[in-house]
């Protein structure tokens, strides 16, 4: 069986894990956590950037920093993981979910406004499959009526829009470096702020509420708990099965890229002949080969492929189910304006396997896997 998802392994990770064991230096912000920071930072040009358990608590730092609270709204895509609205739901605030774009399955710009109340405080929005939203139209609506914005980019590490890299295009960003991400630690994540203004405040968050970092920075003579915090520290073990694959994170997704395209191209003739249709990456954006997917007619034809390709080796597999519909979805929020794209979309996606070192051979394999599905 070709699996949809291998996790991505560069052949270091055990050295620098036995460095860290043998330093004995295992929890948070160890050497190779700070590492990892510092790459972040160059490497994006971010202000600043914080290691994190998951995304998850990445977006719950976000949460906490935008202040948002009971009585708040957040506008957000229902086509997203539960830990994007788990986030403000925790906060106490109330999901307005908007529809998204056809083309790319990314928050619909052009909707968000109508979305606003007098409540809204933050949109949030994903870059889903590496692909930017349209950020400069959303960010206009954001400073007309001051609002903040949350960029989920658990799936955008290393990708631009416009020359900027996913991550920094709000007021905070949040990568994932999940097993089934590009780059990996297993679970893992980061907060990345494009600005200083923030920083100190991040840093009691994510030590447990406590001025800690200033105490180490020699700024206070001790630390004490100032506010509240949580948590949000993954082991240095982990920071150095990361940074093994940051160093060699352009050779990582020029690997995906190279499956990708020839996904792109073997595919071509059935989207020209109207049986699917493939991703679509607006002018600006240059994705990161995060996944591969396609769309087939409806649910039906969908689930009959996904159990062709299975038993012709292959495992395919669908996406998010709308969280407007899931009952949590409904318990903490509403949806605004019309589900034109949402639900239909949803149900006509197929991701292909996509990951590290994954061989011509296999691909071949999904292509022709796929090709005699609609033959």
């Amino acid at each position: 069986m070709i699996e949809f998802n291998k996790a991505p392994f560069t052949g270091r990770e055990t050295q620098y894990m036995q460095e860290a064991i043998e330093g004995r230096k295992l929890c948070g912000d160890g050497p190779f956590t700070k590492k990892c920071h510092t790459f972040l930072t160059e490497r994006f040009g971010a202000a600043a950037a914080f290691l994190t358990t998951s995304c998850t608590h990445a977006l719950e730092m976000a949460a906490l920093l935008t202040g948002i609270g009971p009585g708040d709204e957040v506008i957000l895509p229902s086509y997203t993981f539960c830990s994007t609205a788990d986030a403000f739901v925790q906060r106490g605030a109330t999901l307005v979910f908007a529809d998204i774009r056809p083309d790319t399955m990314n928050l619909d710009e052009k909707i968000i406004e109508a979305a606003i109340t007098p409540r809204t405080k933050v949109i949030a929005v994903v870059d889903y499959a590496g692909v930017a939203c349209e950020m400069d139209t959303i960010r206009k609506i954001a400073d007309r009526h001051h609002l903040q914005i949350v960029e989920d980019a658990a799936q955008g590490f290393g990708a631009t829009y416009k020359g900027r890299p996913l991550g920094l295009l709000g007021d905070f960003g949040c990568f994932s470096f999940h097993e089934t991400k590009n780059i990996s630690m297993g679970e893992g994540g980061a907060l990345l702020l494009p600005d200083l203004s923030r920083r100190e405040e991040a840093e009691i968050i994510r030590e447990k509420g406590t001025d800690r970092s200033r105490f180490f920075r020699g700024q206070v003579d001790k630390y004490t708990w100032v506010d509240y915090g949580s948590s949000y520290l993954p082991s240095d073990l982990n920071a150095a099965y990361l940074l093994a694959q940051l160093e060699i994170c352009d050779n990582i997704n020029a690997d995906r890229m190279r499956t990708w395209n020839f996904y792109d191209a073997a595919l071509r003739d059935l989207a020209e002949a109207g049986r699917i249709e493939q991703p679509f990456i607006p002018e600006g954006c240059i994705h990161n080969a995060h996944m591969y997917y396609i769309k087939v007619k409806d649910l039906a034809e969908r689930t009959a492929l996904i159990a062709h390709l299975k038993a012709n080796g292959v495992q395919a597999v669908f996406h998010y189910v709308p969280l407007h519909s899931a009952p949590a979805g409904q318990k903490f929020g509403r949806f605004a304006g019309e589900d034109k794209w949402t639900t239909r979309e949803s149900e006509r996606l197929v991701r292909l396997p996509l990951y590290y070192r994954l061989s011509e051979e296999d691909a071949e394999t999904v292509v022709n896997a796929v090709q005699s599905f609609f033959k």
